[in-house]
């Protein structure tokens, strides 16, 4: 049974009428939403926060990081169930491609959900991470509406099976770590990367890792190799030297 509540209607939305914003959500993913003030809340980024009369300020991050679960458990259970002989590693490694940063950026603006964000226009240019946050908040928006049923049947359907292509996802690899040795050396800075930890043990044992660039720690990745929690961490720090909020 999908959860409802009425969040604070934020003023001053491009989308002044709910009906052109309904209109917007069915064009993008296919149905019309019930409960609306969820998907002006959606795209109501954390530069143009909104506070009520009794102080409270209110934003798309908690409906961004809802988004967030929900979308890497559909992944998962897709990736689970689409290779079913493949390992850990590489459906750990599958769904990290499928939620990148940098991958819901780009599919954000191939479903047009950058043209709906509200964001403070003196610092719109800032924010890179912006298109993806945004559609995570669809993604926590569209589960408190429909529920989890309709959710996975819509990302399955209007996104992962209409914007990514399984083979060539599988045969694609960034190598964060070239980039942000390409970048030290072009800003002539000393990047580093240490071992700090090990967890579990035998074929369930993971390293983590830390990346240091000029001696400060900028992200730390964990992976079954120190290979993959090298990238991990540089994919991060990658993140982080792009203007995107990551947790170390």
């Amino acid at each position: 049974m999908a959860v409802r509540f009425r969040p604070y209607n934020p003023a001053g939305t491009e989308f002044s009428s709910d009906k052109q914003l309904k209109q917007a959500i069915k064009s993008i993913l296919g149905y019309k939403p019930g409960n609306i003030y969820l998907y002006h809340l959606a795209f109501l980024h954390k530069s143009a926060t909104q506070e009520t009369n009794n102080g409270i300020r209110i934003n798309n991050e908690r409906l961004e990081f809802l988004g967030d679960a929900i979308l890497d458990a559909v992944a998962a259970d897709y990736l689970f169930k689409t290779f079913p002989t493949r390992d850990e590693g590489f459906l750990t490694e599958m769904r990290s491609k499928i939620v990148s940063r940098a991958m819901l950026n780009k599919i954000s603006q191939k479903m047009g959900i950058d043209q709906l964000i509200q964001l403070d226009n003196s610092s719109s240019g800032t924010f890179r991470s912006c298109n993806g946050d945004a559609f995570e908040a669809l993604i926590g928006a569209l589960y408190l509406d429909k529920g989890y049923d309709f959710t996975r049947k819509t990302i399955l359907d209007r996104i992962i099976n209409r914007y990514f292509d399984m083979d060539e996802l599988v045969n694609h690899e960034v190598n964060f770590k070239s980039k942000i040795i390409e970048w030290s050396q072009r800003e002539k800075k000393q990047t580093r990367f240490n071992v700090v930890n090990e967890i579990g043990s035998g074929y369930k044992k993971q390293y983590i890792v830390e990346l240091l660039i000029d001696d400060e720690a900028i992200a730390r990745g964990q992976d079954y190799s120190i290979k993959g929690a090298e990238q991990n961490a540089a994919e991060k720090s990658w993140q982080k030297i792009n203007g995107e909020t990551v947790d170390l």
